[in-house]
């Protein structure tokens, strides 16, 4: 049920937007012209022959985008999903079924070029070589996004985010590149980037995704008002686009700086926003940028040193700024001048813990749903990622689809495409629709223990009536991850499955007698794009109580065996024959082996 509050909003929203469909607003003449005050300088992390290859790429209507290399030919059809085949008409925005990939194509693919960052690039090759084509191919393209995409019209009017990730880049390119467009042509951009603005007012998404799209629109509002300080409107602009941001720092971000979506591209995402207003807003509260640096801390624990991000939860594949190259690594300008992420260290409110950080780089996941309904996060409590000698060691498969293929949104969302523990084939909460989840598990930490010798963790996920703890020990010496899984709750029978996606089968080592299966597994590097992989599948059909173990060595684990055993209310680990650790069934803590 929608409260009176909201119903007000959305019918004054409403009738805002059916007065921009019949009377697009224009810029008035005595300030349609100039260019954009007071925002930092552009920098992009490419530069040389990569900056001058990829431009060269782009003249030839070659976008690299979400796992793609979309080719358009000569003419851009800018509402078009290249890779489907499909495109959408001229109806009023509200009227775009964009989340029915059959009938509008996949959103993602359409509106990731429409965001129109490659235009930043190309004016950015133009500054550094004075090459005059890219700037005709900027005006070229321009001009046909303008024809092709009326005020209110089609796909690329139909999310608010979208609307504002197109302005920022129209900023940067004015930024750079400005004074030479064709003086009719930049005079007509200015009055779109009005309507931009004036959209963004509007349609704000406060109740429809207050999360990074609530944050994203606010932020570029802001940014309007600030770039353009003479138009109409940008004083409240400004003072609307700043407030939201400061409320949005205290309801998404948490006290240990994690970000409420639980998801570490996301987390990526929002920090490069709250940076991007902080740097506009030239000062924010002292609350404002200390949060904003438990976000960058927590940010650096997350990520190796290598600077591949581990993917937990949904990744869109997605960036403020620059697009191009492994979407994993876009963290690493968040993080220029930052020192090495800190580990063992846990963050409690987001229940994630990083374990080790070299040689092996280890993070676990104990609580993996986010607030509400969960719509970037993935069934994986209690999962564990590995990262060793820059390679995935146990991986997170990531996200490949929204709604392309619904199907595979599903499993790559799922409990077996993470590694951790599924009961009874079901996923630990109940899927309903590309982004939501029902009946969300309950997770918590029961001990946290980092010593100088190990580092203890034992957490629990209780679903469904029944309880799923599991024990991580990290030894340091013997650089080896031992995992213990506990499930009670009934006296029934359950089919217990552990999954691990696995880049070398030898690291994992399994208790002696263990039924353990091999398959093909599927991996996402970045949206748009799977590849095979391999998941070793442990099912163990049992009442409950149940155990079931195992020891991961990042370095591979040829000649180890392991045992587990449970004696009276402990586990008793054993490797290689010998009596190696002992763990309580139920209670907190570690105890040595005898």
């Amino acid at each position: 049920m929608r409260s009176p509050k909201e119903i007000r909003f959305r019918l004054s929203q409403e009738l805002a937007n059916i007065r921009l469909l019949l009377s697009p607003p224009r810029l008035p003449e005595k300030v349609a012209h100039g260019f954009p005050q007071n925002l930092p300088p552009v920098n992009l992390p490419v530069e040389g022959a990569a900056l001058i290859a990829l431009a060269d790429q782009l003249l030839q209507h070659r976008f690299p985008l979400l796992g793609h290399e979309l080719e358009t030919g000569p003419e851009i059809r800018w509402r078009r999903d290249y890779v489907q085949g499909i495109e959408g008409g001229l109806e009023y925005f509200r009227r775009v079924p964009y989340l029915d990939a059959a009938k509008a194509g996949d959103h993602k693919i359409i509106w990731e070029l429409n965001r129109h960052q490659h235009l930043v690039v190309l004016a950015r090759a133009w500054q550094v070589t004075g090459r005059r084509e890219y700037l005709e191919e900027i005006a070229a393209q321009l001009r046909s996004w303008l024809e092709q995409n009326p005020c209110m019209r089609g796909i690329n009017w139909a999310s608010a985010l979208e609307v504002a990730f197109r302005a920022l880049s129209w900023l940067r390119l004015l930024q750079l590149a400005g004074e030479e467009l064709p003086a009719d042509l930049r005079r007509t951009l200015l009055t779109e980037l009005f309507r931009h603005g004036v959209y963004l007012r509007h349609n704000l998404s406060v109740y429809f995704s207050p999360n990074t799209h609530l944050l994203g629109e606010a932020v570029v509002l802001h940014a309007l008002g600030v770039a353009f300080p003479e138009w109409p409107q940008s004083a409240a602009w400004r003072a609307l686009g700043a407030r939201v941001v400061n409320e949005e720092m205290e309801n998404q971000v948490r006290s240990d700086g994690s970000h409420f979506e639980q998801s570490s591209a996301y987390h990526v995402y929002t920090v490069d926003m709250f940076a991007l207003h902080a740097q506009l807003a030239g000062k924010v509260a002292a609350a404002y940028r200390d949060k904003l640096q438990r976000m960058v801390r927590y940010l650096a624990a997350l990520t190796p040193e290598d600077g591949y991000l581990p993917l937990l939860g949904d990744d869109d594949g997605g960036s403020l700024v620059y697009p191009y190259g492994p979407q994993r690594t876009f963290g690493r300008t968040a993080l220029a001048g930052s020192g090495p992420g800190e580990a063992p260290v846990l963050f409690p409110d987001a229940g994630v813990a990083v374990l080790s950080r070299s040689p092996a780089h280890i993070v676990v996941d104990t609580k993996a749903f986010g607030y509400a309904g969960a719509g970037h996060s993935h069934a994986h409590a209690l999962s564990v990622v590995c990262r060793y000698q820059g390679c995935d060691v146990l991986a997170d498969p990531g996200t490949y689809t929204y709604v392309g293929e619904p199907e595979w949104r599903t499993k790559f969302r799922g409990t077996a495409f993470h590694n951790t523990l599924r009961i009874d084939g079901l996923d630990q909460a109940a899927g309903s629709g590309p982004f939501r989840w029902m009946e969300k598990p309950e997770t918590g930490v029961l001990c946290w223990l980092p010593q100088e010798e190990f580092v203890y963790l034992h957490a629990e996920c209780r679903y469904r009536g029944l309880r799923h703890e599991r024990h991580f020990l990290w030894l340091k010496a013997d650089e080896a991850l031992a995992v213990v899984d506990v499930v009670s709750g009934d006296s029934g029978v359950h089919l217990l499955e552990q999954f691990w996606h696995v880049s070398d089968p030898s690291v994992l080592v399994l208790p002696e007698g263990t039924q353990a299966q091999q398959e093909q597994d599927w991996r996402s590097e970045t949206p748009g794009a799977k590849f095979p992989g391999i998941v070793i599948r442990v099912p163990l059909e049992t009442k409950l109580p149940a155990v079931l173990g195992a020891m991961i060595h990042p370095g591979g684990g040829a000649g180890c065996k392991i045992r587990i055993e449970v004696e009276g209310d402990a586990i008793l680990l054993h490797r290689n024959g010998g009596h190696f650790l002992r763990f309580p069934m139920t209670a907190n803590g570690l105890r040595p082996a005898g």
